[in-house]
């Protein structure tokens, strides 16, 4: 065999060798996408209860690698909400206002899955992605008695933060209203590879949580790191 065949017969041996460890490799979900990432539902002026007709189709984009594509998964994956008496989401990703509580809400798709998308085994994996739904609080002609609370986000971290009483749940900067008046315990929980950083503009400070006594219109920032 001549050098010139020689060397033929092995770089197709290479180009072979690296098609069939990349084939190895099946697609991975890394990430989720939910679209819309924000809806608001309602206005000022439209009592709740009008709220509870109205709904919107989730949908939850699979943002996968070897090699990078997004498919639909919205029939894949499981629905929640954190704040079920504000809206609720359905097995199929149809958000709805149940018209009983305004203010904002998380909600997620997670898949959990113990295999890639060729089913090699794997290490058990939970990926989860987010959208924030807001219900717009009634307030009448009058405005009402209603204080607003805004929750800012900032660090190079990713986390999410809820309310008690209900009326807050959102991975990014958002506000609701409660009656004037209201001691509002936010909680905060970094995500995944981020770690809680700090409060600022809470009138107590208990780890994660924050107490905003309600008494006029109120901002508070939460760190992520």
């Amino acid at each position: 065999m001549s050098v010139r065949s020689r060397g033929a017969l092995a770089f197709a041996l290479a180009a072979f060798l690296v098609s069939a460890l990349s084939c190895a490799h099946d697609q991975q979900l890394v990430s989720i996408t939910i679209q819309p990432a924000v809806e608001t539902f309602g206005a000022s002026n439209i009592p709740l209860s009008a709220d509870a007709a109205l709904n919107v189709q989730l949908r939850a984009l699979g943002n996968y690698i070897h090699p990078p594509v997004t498919k639909d998964i919205t029939a894949q994956v499981t629905w929640a909400s954190n704040t079920p008496d504000m809206v609720t989401v359905d097995p199929t990703g149809l958000l709805t206002p149940t018209g009983l509580a305004c203010g904002n809400a998380l909600v997620s798709a997670t898949v959990k899955t113990n295999s890639s998308a060729g089913n090699r085994s794997s290490s058990e994996a939970i990926v989860t992605g987010f959208m924030t739904a807001n219900v717009v609080c009634f307030t009448g002609s009058s405005g009402g008695s209603n204080l607003t609370l805004t929750v800012d986000f900032t660090g190079a971290g990713f986390g999410t933060v809820t309310s008690s009483p209900p009326g807050l749940g959102c991975a990014s900067t958002c506000s609701a209203n409660f009656a004037s008046g209201t001691a509002v315990a936010l909680t905060a929980a970094p995500n995944t590879g981020s770690t809680f950083g700090s409060w600022v503009g809470c009138d107590t400070v208990s780890g994660q949580e924050c107490t905003v006594n309600l008494n006029s219109n109120r901002i508070v920032t939460v760190t992520f790191n």
